[in-house]
């Protein structure tokens, strides 16, 4: 990104901190202060003012407010702010006369100036980028205000500071990117906030930790992977990322060269863990070593047979880099999910094929849920990102089939298998809903559904393509949950077989969670009575339940805390990165 202020020279971002709170940055103020008192008039001020004090009334106040004004009226507008954030400086600024907000009435950076420059040179702890709210051209510029405290060097200053704190406000919130970027229908959250009425409320209160606190993701998720980047980060640093040379597949008991190598990269990522004492290196692949790649296996979605095959292998070799930058853009798309309070909830994670339901998404408590899913082909019939909210399930359901599988799979499998219909419990159906009529699989009605004026629907029964149940959160992408008869596909490691529903691995289990504060007390028994009943049955839903479906590759696994990472089914990682490099940040929502 360009700086078009010539007072802020770049330089390369320096390493990040972790701002732990408000007493943190005292001594770092005081320092701060002390560094600029050569701003401070000959006559003297007093140094205890903040930048929620009354307007200035010095003299050197009213050079910078008078250069600020002119700054902010200018066009194009000022620094590299979008016109959307020209408009937020302007409604920051203007209602207090164009006042200056970093500095305090001796004309010394406040003690809320400082917070803001560590928050901003922290920002990739949150896996955002620093020069992206001019970081290190503002700590830079404090040595330019000494030096030369101009009316438009102040003026500039404390605008750079103030769009770089409304801008990570934004991002931290919001994303860096806007979801819809990447085609993702999810729920639009523009409006939640009033960044800069929030940044001057927070500069009054003297209390921008906490305001920056509170725009981060209310996850747990989100607060274990923000932690474990951190500790990835230590790791790409301090530790040089050995490769493991390629070989045949080892198995246990195999002797084996390059255990010593295996041993230190299982060392390093966790799985194994350290010994006193080294010893002679191993040259055999022993139990130890087996059950630490089995650990390894498990966190990376692959078959858990201690085997150290091609893809394992393949798997050990990711730079520790890539993994840090999948970590980032799980972070990122964890910005995109909507609120949800203390909402009950399902999670569906494409690319681990795994779904969890939850009391609440902040509860640090392992899901009392969580089952394998199959989710739609990566080549032909992916599964959407979206959320909605579950309203009701269906025991026994018709499987009305799309239009695209009628036309590209039934209709071919007819012309070489006239029985294909009766042979799958499929009919002919006229007219729309459960209870259209069917009718007889004539050469008449086969023309007229080849015309597009007849439907085909599958019967109830187990084999049903969708199970015994489904699980129904209306949606513009006719998506849902549903049992499968093609139970033996679970145990795939790799499970994109759908036409972009998602299939589950325990449908009873959901159907349990779903309807246990229902009325009529669901039990086990009556889920498993009402699939095998003669008739289907729909159960509308007291309180919906929100759903999320969504995509990344690197989560913090609830029951042991450990970082689980996946390959990019979908490529949604790529193109994310793409975006991500050449994208400043999600558009500035207009004032209403």
């Amino acid at each position: 990104m360009k700086d078009r202020s010539p007072a802020f020279p770049r330089t390369p971002a320096p390493p990040s901190r972790r701002w732990i709170g408000r007493r943190a940055f005292a001594a770092r103020g005081l320092l701060f202060v002390a560094l600029v008192t050569a701003l401070v008039p000959a006559s003297g001020h007093p140094s205890a003012a903040t930048a929620g004090s009354a307007p200035a009334t010095t003299a050197w106040a009213e050079g910078p407010g008078e250069a600020l004004r002119q700054r902010l009226q200018s066009s194009p507008p000022p620094l590299d702010a979008t016109p959307g954030e020209h408009e937020e400086l302007q409604r920051l600024y203007r209602p207090d006369g164009y006042r200056l907000r970093w500095l305090d009435a001796s004309g010394r950076p406040s003690l809320e100036a400082s917070e803001a420059l560590a928050l901003l040179g922290a920002a990739r702890s949150e896996g955002l980028a620093p020069e992206d709210y001019h970081a290190e051209a503002l700590g830079r510029g404090t040595e330019n205000l000494m030096t030369a405290p101009a009316p438009d060097r102040l003026a500039t200053w404390d605008l750079e500071l103030s769009l770089g704190m409304l801008r990570y406000l934004r991002h931290l919130h919001f994303g860096r990117v806007a979801a819809k970027s990447l085609g993702f229908r999810l729920p639009s959250r523009d409006h939640e906030h009033d960044f800069a009425a929030l940044l001057d409320t927070a500069l009054r209160e003297r209390r921008l930790g906490a305001a920056v606190a509170g725009m981060a993701p209310p996850l747990w998720q989100y607060r274990q992977l923000r932690s474990v980047l951190a500790h990835y980060r230590t790791i790409v640093a301090e530790a040089a990322d050995e490769s493991l040379p390629s070989s045949p597949p080892v198995r246990p008991g195999d002797r084996y060269a390059d255990a010593a190598v295996l041993q230190r990269r299982l060392r390093l990522l966790g799985d194994l863990a350290p010994t006193p004492s080294e010893g002679p290196p191993t040259q055999v692949y022993e139990p130890t070593l087996v059950e630490a790649v089995k650990r390894f296996q498990a966190r990376h979605g692959l078959a858990t047979d201690g085997v150290l095959g091609r893809t394992t292998q393949a798997a050990l070799n990711v730079p520790l880099a890539t993994r840090v930058r999948q970590i980032e853009l799980a972070l990122e798309r964890l910005r995109w999910l909507p609120h949800l309070g203390a909402r009950p909830f399902i999670a569906v994670n494409i690319p681990m094929f795994r779904l969890w339901a939850s009391p609440s998404p902040a509860t640090s408590e392992p899901p009392p849920l969580e089952m394998g899913v199959i989710v739609g082909r990566a080549l032909k019939t992916q599964t959407p990102i979206f959320t909605e909210e579950m309203r009701y399930l269906i025991f026994r359901p018709y499987w009305n089939v799309p239009a695209s599988i009628l036309r590209q799979e039934i209709l071919p499998a007819l012309q070489r298998d006239p029985a294909y219909l009766a042979r799958h419990q499929m009919e002919l159906v006229a007219g729309s809903g459960d209870t259209a009529p069917a009718v007889e699989t004539t050469p008449e009605h086969l023309a007229l559904l080849r015309q597009g004026r007849l439907r085909v629907r599958q019967r109830p029964g187990p084999a049903n393509s969708l199970g015994l149940v489904k699980f129904i959160f209306p949606n513009d992408h006719n998506v849902y949950l549903h049992g499968t008869p093609a139970q033996g596909l679970f145990a795939r490691d790799r499970r994109d077989f759908s036409h972009g529903c998602i299939r589950l691995e325990d449908p009873v289990r959901l159907a349990e969670w779903v309807l246990r504060d229902e009325t009529g007390a669901w039990t086990r028994e009556r889920i498993r009575a009402a699939m095998t009943g003669s008739a289907s049955l729909r159960v509308d839903l007291k309180q919906p339940v929100p759903v999320i479906v969504y995509y990344v590759t690197a989560i913090i696994d609830p029951k042991d805390g450990r970082p689980h990472f996946a390959d990019d089914l979908y490529g949604h990682d790529r193109r994310l990165e793409r975006l991500m490099s050449r994208s400043l940040g999600v558009p500035v929502p207009r004032a209403r």
